[in-house]
């Protein structure tokens, strides 16, 4: 059994590697959180890109772990912000991890903007490194407009108002399983199955 360290505390990122890593017949992988392993410092968060965050978050796990690990950078390009929160997703109100200061925030700044310009995109990069490797890094898109008021309990951060193209839900009004098939993330960690396959 590889030990793979996904650098989370987050449980619903977690569940959503084991959900992806079952339903495509991935085995033999056991997936392991930040909180499961003996803790270091962690580096912040200064890439101007979604990838080159992911990828020093992997790179310092690997490096203190001797793990192979997964790390991503997620956010949302909101068009009418000229494509921010980005990579200040998390912080956008000023304090991290505040996902509904987060959310009203971005209700606020596009609270005039007409509905035909309320596109928006999750963005994730991950990033796979094996302890001594350079690594790998690949980058999964979600198009979707926002809504004005958010609808749903299910996911966490923007989810509740955001709706995918093509569906008429927020992302969280998916159930996980619906939403781990099209969202950004899922698109992110599908593509990085042929390496973790390939894992020792």
């Amino acid at each position: 059994m590889t030990r793979l360290l996904l650098a989370t505390r987050n449980a619903k990122k977690l569940d959503e590697l084991r959900r992806i890593l079952a339903a495509e017949g991935v085995s033999g992988i056991e997936v392991v959180g930040l909180a499961d392993v003996e803790e270091f410092a962690e580096a912040p968060e200064t890439g101007a890109t979604f990838e080159e965050n992911a990828l020093a978050k992997a790179r310092d796990a690997a490096a203190a772990t001797g793990l192979p690990s997964v790390a991503d950078d997620s956010g949302i390009a909101v068009d009418a912000l000229n494509g921010m929160p980005g990579v200040l997703s998390a912080r956008w109100a000023g304090r991290h991890g505040d996902d509904w200061a987060n959310l009203e925030l971005v209700l606020a700044q596009t609270a005039d903007t007409p509905d035909e310009r309320m596109g928006a995109a999750f963005v994730c990069a991950a990033a796979l490194v094996v302890p001594g490797e350079e690594g790998v890094v690949v980058r999964g898109e979600w198009r979707g407009t926002l809504t004005r008021k958010p609808r749903g309990t299910n996911g966490f951060g923007y989810d509740p108002i955001f709706v995918p193209d093509g569906g008429a839900r927020t992302s969280a009004e998916l159930d996980p399983a619906e939403k781990d098939a099209v969202s950004h993330r899922g698109r992110a960690l599908r593509a990085l199955l042929p390496h973790l396959r390939a894992l020792p």
